[in-house]
C-alpha cells in the first residue's frame, strides 16, 4: 500500500505544485492534467479565503499562507508514511522504507555497510540513499524527501532536530611511511610543504582550513581539488601527497593501514560535528527509527 492512498488528494496535489514550483512539472509527476491541478488549487484557495501561490511567468511561488499549508501537508504525508511503517512493523519489520540524505564522506563506506547489516535482520526493508552536498542535507530532511540526514554541521538549522551529535575534528591524512606520520600531531604549515589534495572552497572543511590559514598568513596550493571523498582518500593511499578528512571518512583505510591519520594542532580545526538529523516534531517510521539507532551505535566506531 502506498502512502498517498492515506492522504487527502487536494493536499497531495497542492504539495506537489509547491515542491516543483510549476503546474506543468507537477502535472507530469502526478500524471494529472495541469487544468485539473489548477482547479483543485483554486478550490482550495476559495475554501481558505486566501491565495496560496503568487503566479509568475516562471512558476508558482508560495505565499505566507501557502508556506503554512505546505508545512501541514508535508507533515500529513510523513504521518501517512509512518502509519504504513507501523503496520509493516506488525510483520516484524519485513516491510517499509528508510530514506537517507547523506554527505559524500558517509556514503562511500559507512552507509552501504550499515544498510547491508540492517537488511540481514530486516530483509524486507528498502533503502533510498541520496548523496548530497553537506548544505543540502538539512533541506532534504526539512522538505520530507529524507527521513534521516547524516552530515557535518557547524551551526543549528531551522526545523531540524539533532538525534545524535559527535565532534568531528579535521585530521591530516598521510601515506604510511611519510616523515610526518611519525609525529603525534601536525600543523597546516608543515603540510603545506608537500603536495596536497583538498576539497573545494564551498565545503565546510575547506572553509575551516581557509579561515585558519588566513589568520596565519599561510597559503596552500593544492595539486588536486575534488568534492569526492573517495578520490581524495585514494590520492593519499596511492602516495600522491597529503590531505584532510574526518575520522569517520578515513576509518576503513586507516584500519587497513592504507593511510595514517593524525590530529591537526592548529586552533579551529575541531569546530564542527557529525549530526544525525530529523525533522523537528516528527515521529519517524518504525524502520527509519530502528536504522537511526543503528547509526548512533556505529558512528563512534564501537562496531
Amino acid at each position: 500500500m502506498r502512502a498517498h492512498l492515506l492522504q487527502d488528494t487536494t493536499l497531495r496535489y497542492f504539495l506537489e505544485v509547491a515542491q516543483s514550483g510549476s503546474l506543468t512539472e507537477a502535472s507530469a509527476r502526478l500524471h494529472v492534467a495541469a487544468s485539473a491541478l489548477s482547479r483543485q488549487i483554486a478550490g482550495l484557495e476559495a475554501q481558505l479565503g486566501t491565495p496560496l501561490f503568487d503566479r509568475h511567468p516562471r512558476g508558482m511561488v508560495l505565499t505566507a499562507a501557502g508556506e503554512i499549508l505546505a508545512l501541514h501537508a508535508r507533515r500529513s504525508a510523513l504521518d501517512a508514511e509512518r502509519a504504513l511503517g507501523e503496520i509493516g512493523a506488525l510483520q516484524g519489520l519485513r516491510a517499509g522504507q528508510v530514506r537517507l540524505a547523506t554527505s559524500d564522506a558517509f556514503a562511500n563506506e559507512l552507509v552501504p555497510r550499515l544498510c547491508v547489516e540492517f537488511q540481514r535482520t530486516h530483509a524486507g526493508i528498502q533503502f533510498s540513499v541520496m548523496s548530497l552536498p553537506t548544505a543540502q542535507v538539512p533541506d532534504a530532511v526539512r522538505s520530507g524527501a529524507a527521513d534521516i540526514g547524516l552530515c557535518f554541521s557547524r551551526a543549528p538549522h531551522r526545523d531540524i532536530a539533532v538525534a545524535y551529535r559527535q565532534s568531528a575534528p579535521v585530521l591530516a591524512l598521510l601515506p604510511p611511511g611519510h616523515r610526518l606520520a611519525r609525529a603525534r600531531q601536525v600543523t597546516l604549515a608543515q603540510m603545506a610543504a608537500y603536495p596536497l589534495a583538498l576539497p573545494p572552497a564551498e565545503t565546510t572543511v575547506r572553509q575551516m582550513i581557509d579561515i585558519v590559514c588566513s589568520r596565519q598568513g599561510l597559503q596552500l596550493a593544492p595539486v588536486l581539488i575534488s568534492n569526492h571523498a573517495k578520490t581524495v582518500l585514494n590520492f593519499v593511499a596511492n602516495g600522491g601527497g597529503l590531505s584532510v578528512a574526518s575520522e569517520i571518512a578515513a576509518r576503513h583505510l586507516v584500519a587497513e593501514r592504507a593511510l595514517v591519520a593524525r590530529p591537526i594542532s592548529d586552533p579551529g580545526m575541531d569546530l564542527r560535528d557529525i549530526e544525525i538529523q530529523t525533522l523537528a516534531g516528527r515521529s519517524l517510521p518504525v524502520a527509519a527509527q530502528a536504522f537511526l539507532e543503528l547509526l548512533k551505535e556505529q558512528l563512534p566506531g564501537r562496531g
